[in-house]
Formats: structure tokens, C-alpha cells, sequence
């Protein structure tokens, strides 16, 4: 239980680096006063314009990535069976600490960008599916909510598929399941903080997000046809 709660720890200090906030103090603003009150990267796209999403994007990405990274160095050759079970508290522990800031009422993001530093650096077989998930979907619908949500999907079942596959060396069927209800758990957390969303997007009144002036004015076109 030790090395579980050092991994959950470490990734849950790296998770309480909130991009999006600081780089709204440096530019006179607390980012949660405006847009959808959210510190994450879209609410700083849309607030701050796209050099700030990119920098909210990449802070964000790299927190969860270094959490996993460094408990992977440090257990990973000792403890062989537990090296994914460990990774993936790392990345859970920055996920709760992107979501729940204790210096900052526990009032965070929605922790999908730290999530994606988490599968990143997870195990390569899961990169190319988040992407294809995440912009696949961004790009057809410009729905970040849509595609974000529909990543933790994709995640859940390719755990499983490669677990089941044995991508996972050493790890008991035990350890497994563990990781199994770890993922569950932290789909389950991202639908909860997406349910304000997921009720616009049945509703089709959820916002669109647009990398481009040129990307929107197309769209524009598009739905008045």
C-alpha cells in the first residue's frame, strides 16, 4: 500500500501546478471569474486566446507526464508486477490535484489535459487511440467535451483489451482488476465534472470550440446550408 499512496501523493503535488491560473495572475485575471469558470485549457482558449491554450495545453500535459515518469524510475525496477498499477496512481494523483487545488477551494479543471499526460506516458499502444478519439471528434464536431469524454471510453476498453492481451508484463490478475476499477474510477469523475456538458450536448446546446477564425466562418457556412 506504500508505493500506491507515494505514487498518489507525488502525482497529486505535480497535479497542483494549475497552468491556466497562473498564467491568468500573470495576465491580471483569475481565470475561474470568466468564460465557463473552469481552469483548464479550453476555458484559457477561449478567455486568453491560443497561445494561452497552448501554453495551458502543454503545463498541463507535462504535469501528469513528469508525475509518471518519476514513479516509474522509482519503483518501476523493483517492482516490476506493480509498474502500470503504479504509473496509473501517478496519474490519477495529478488528475485529482489538476481537479481538486487544495489552495484553491478545491475549485480546479476537469482534468482532461492532465489526462492526457497520464495515457502519454502510460504505455505507447495508447497514444495513437486517444488521439484519434480526441481530435477525431474535436474536428468533426468542435465538441472538446464530446472528445474528451469519449478518450476515457476508448481508454477503459483498450485497458482492458491489453490487459487481458498481456501488455502488461508481470502483473497479476489481481493487480489488473485494480487498474480496471482505476480506470473506471476516473472515467466515472470525468463524466460527473462533464454532466453541466453532457446535458447541453443532448440538448445541442453545447458550445463549439474553433482553432481558427477561417475554421468557424467555415462551419458558419456549413450549418446555414
Amino acid at each position: 500500500m506504500l508505493q500506491r499512496a507515494i505514487s498518489l501523493v507525488i502525482g497529486y503535488v505535480f497535479g497542483l501546478f494549475q497552468t491556466s491560473y497562473f498564467y491568468g495572475k500573470a495576465n491580471g485575471i483569475d481565470i475561474r471569474n470568466y468564460g465557463s469558470g473552469n481552469a483548464g485549457t479550453t476555458n484559457a482558449l477561449r478567455v486568453l486566446g491560443k497561445k494561452a491554450g497552448a501554453i495551458v495545453l502543454i503545463g498541463d500535459l507535462l504535469k501528469s507526464i513528469l508525475a509518471v515518469v518519476i514513479v516509474k524510475l522509482l519503483f518501476g525496477e523493483n517492482y516490476p508486477e506493480m509498474k502500470y498499477l503504479l504509473c496509473l496512481y501517478a496519474g490519477a494523483g495529478a488528475i485529482l490535484g489538476h481537479n481538486f487545488p487544495f489552495y484553491m477551494g478545491f475549485k480546479g479543471g476537469k482534468g482532461i489535459a492532465a489526462t492526457g499526460g497520464m495515457i502519454l506516458a502510460f504505455h505507447p499502444y495508447f497514444i495513437p487511440m486517444g488521439l484519434l478519439l480526441f481530435f477525431g471528434t474535436f474536428f468533426i464536431t468542435h465538441y472538446v467535451s464530446l472528445g474528451s469524454l469519449l478518450v476515457y471510453v476508448g481508454f477503459i476498453i483498450e485497458m482492458i483489451i491489453c490487459g487481458q492481451l498481456g501488455v502488461f508484463p508481470d502483473a497479476t490478475q489481481a493487480i489488473l482488476i485494480e487498474m480496471y476499477v482505476i480506470a473506471f474510477a476516473l472515467a466515472a469523475m470525468a463524466f460527473w465534472r462533464h454532466r453541466e456538458n453532457i446535458k447541453r450536448l443532448l440538448h445541442g446546446e453545447e458550445r463549439k470550440t474553433y482553432i481558427t477564425k477561417k475554421n468557424k466562418l467555415e462551419a458558419g457556412h456549413s450549418e446555414e446550408k
